[in-house]
């Protein structure tokens, strides 16, 4: 009599066991590597980045240098923030692999913001938040960001950091 009340149990979770995504871990490689865009930064950007340096060294940090590895990473993660309206930090874990691989990463980190219009706004609450705080005085070499406008025309920003 058990046998006939636990069948329906063994045979549910062989379904569940044997059922798979389409989705390949290669697709999500892909994701990151297909179109591997290196736009050149813009005055905004750039002015980010002084920003944010600007800051390590008030606190006695030393400055990151920009790459064009990580570029191409912030670059994707922005775009694809901008074309779904929305702020999230979807793939990092694949971000985070192919700069550990292809840049000689030991150490990956990243903030991400929508809708500030100046950077000295955009900096200030990521200094006011402890979590993003930590990435930007963490013990980093490189970094660098991209700042893409979705069609809702609200700025999305990735900004990933990197020790090697």
């Amino acid at each position: 009599m058990k046998l006939l009340t636990k069948l329906p149990l063994v045979a549910l979770l062989a379904v569940l066991s044997f059922s798979c995504s389409t989705d390949s871990i290669d697709d999500k490689a892909e994701y990151l590597t297909a179109n591997l865009v290196v736009p050149t930064p813009t005055p905004f950007e750039l002015e980010i980045l002084e920003l944010i340096n600007n800051h390590r060294l008030s606190v006695g940090l030393n400055p990151l240098h920009n790459m064009d590895l990580i570029k191409s990473q912030t670059f994707n993660h922005a775009d694809y923030m901008a074309e779904n309206l929305k702020i999230s930090h979807d793939y990092f874990f694949e971000r985070s692999a192919f700069l550990k691989q292809k840049a000689g990463a030991t150490k990956v980190s990243e903030n991400v913001a929508y809708g500030f219009t100046s950077a000295q706004s955009l900096v200030n609450a990521w200094l006011t938040s402890e979590s993003h705080k930590t990435n930007i005085e963490g013990d980093f070499t490189n970094f660098d960001i991209s700042a893409e406008k979705g069609s809702d025309n609200k700025w999305y920003y990735t900004n990933i950091f990197i020790k090697r």
